[in-house]
């Protein structure tokens, strides 16, 4: 008898555990790890405390939400993600470029999707293409969070002053769309500029001055690859020469400065182009419109003033004939660390929903993720959005690839060779192809 009140009490204990433990999973942590521009990228992380009660509902549980949000510069944002994957702490959702899917998916430091995307019918009107620049070896490993294009801005002040009509001017982008008007017609308009005096000698056309996405449409405007037909990175010489020559002969020819990799980007970049009164052309990225509104431009009357003299189109066709962009969708990932990927994939369709990722476009100049938030009133009044969106239809994503990184700065030192005058056009593709040789190996072919 006594053995059976011992069972008895056994299994009521156990139960008692049980019914402990399942309390215990009622309340959910969940940390969710953004960097953003503030206050107009703020929504990156934002939009999941507007969402939170809404998932706590359909999911039945508490969710204590745990976001951490700055600008930290992206090197060590990286840094910081990778060390605390190492030390198994890392945040449940990360948001990054999806450039890094490559390397973190091989290190085991994220999860495959695919299973879980397929639970939220959210996920179906994400815009196809953007698809693509969340895959790893045939696995999906992010969900976008945003996209935009890397359009050069183009001033419509100094194009007055140099004679161009409005009509010229507006048609611009058409123009450039049709293979009107390519590169070289625009260092030709850059160069005339300069001998007319409508602006100064280097202030033709200005590229960002740190390395990024943007160097690569030159490569593959160029013809260049980097992934070959399997999937493994690849260096084309003769595009590189001719990435080169383009490069150094601007600055040798005075249309863009020698130093343009040394300057600062906020000290002096982004006030410099935004006041549309020096610069002809320049290479920058959609989300640059907002930060020149709001911090350069306000006094002068904010977006009324860059719509009277800013206008922006693709980039004009080089070697391919074709014009170009890069669009680099930022994505959402979900940490190898991650106790409960369900709760985190919840979160991350409901907002990845048209009301969620405007409050993000809108406010950032971030083109729209979603088929039904393009068509959505509020989007197609945003006149910037609307006007840009048709530049994901030309727009190319950086490899999803472990190596890209030792790709992307190898490419840069031959740039920053070039147009310092280190070296020539040859000169810049032997320093480029030798540093990836030596950071690569045989994990690179070059042709």
């Amino acid at each position: 008898m006594k053995y059976r009140w011992f069972s008895l009490f056994l299994v009521l204990a156990l139960l008692a555990v049980g019914a402990m433990s399942i309390q215990a999973q009622d309340t959910v942590t969940i940390t969710i790890r953004c960097k953003a521009s503030p206050p107009e990228e703020d929504w990156r992380c934002n939009n999941f405390a507007e969402v939170v009660e809404q998932v706590e509902t359909e999911l039945g549980i508490d969710i204590e939400l745990n976001l951490i949000q700055d600008n930290m510069d992206w090197g060590e944002y990286k840094n910081e993600f990778v060390l605390a994957s190492e030390a198994g702490e890392a945040p449940d959702i990360i948001l990054s470029g999806h450039e890094d899917i490559g390397a973190w998916a091989s290190a085991g430091f994220i999860l495959p999707l695919d299973d879980l995307i397929a639970q939220h019918e959210e996920f179906a009107d994400v815009v196809e293409t953007l698809w693509a620049s969340q895959v790893y070896q045939g696995v999906t490993y992010g969900v976008p969070q945003d996209a935009e294009a890397r359009p050069i801005f183009y001033s419509k002040l100094l194009l007055r002053d140099l004679g161009w009509s409005e009509e010229e001017i507006e048609s611009l982008p058409d123009r450039v769309m049709n293979g009107e008007f390519t590169f070289a017609d625009m260092i030709a308009t850059a160069q005339e500029a300069i001998d007319e005096g409508v602006i100064d000698e280097g202030n033709g056309f200005w590229h960002r001055p740190t390395n990024g996405p943007d160097f690569l449409y030159y490569y593959y405007g160029m013809g260049g690859q980097v992934l070959d037909e399997e999937g493994n990175l690849v260096v084309d010489r003769a595009a590189l020469v001719l990435v080169y020559e383009l490069l150094g002969s601007m600055t040798t020819e005075g249309v863009m400065r020698s130093d343009m990799t040394g300057i600062d980007f906020n000290e002096v970049w982004h006030p410099t182009v935004a006041q549309a009164d020096m610069i002809l052309f320049a290479a920058g990225g959609t989300w640059n419109w907002p930060n020149w509104a709001l911090n350069y431009v306000a006094d002068q009357g904010g977006d009324e003033y860059l719509f009277e003299n800013v206008g922006l189109t693709l980039i004009p066709a080089m070697e391919t004939g074709v014009p170009i962009t890069v669009t680099h969708p930022l994505s959402y990932m979900i940490s190898s660390s991650s106790e409960h990927p369900d709760v985190a994939i919840a979160l991350i369709a409901a907002v990845t929903t048209p009301e969620a990722n405007n409050r993000h476009a809108i406010d950032s100049f971030h083109l729209g993720i979603l088929n039904a938030q393009v068509d959505s009133e509020v989007y197609q009044e945003n006149r910037l959005l609307s006007s840009a969106h048709y530049m994901l239809n030309y727009a190319t994503f950086l490899p999803n690839h472990p190596g890209w990184n030792s790709w992307s700065s190898a490419y840069y030192l031959g740039i920053q060779a070039v147009e310092t005058g280190e070296a020539d056009a040859e000169g810049a593709a032997d320093i480029a192809i030798n540093q990836m040789v030596n950071e690569l190996g045989d994990g690179i072919t070059v042709r």
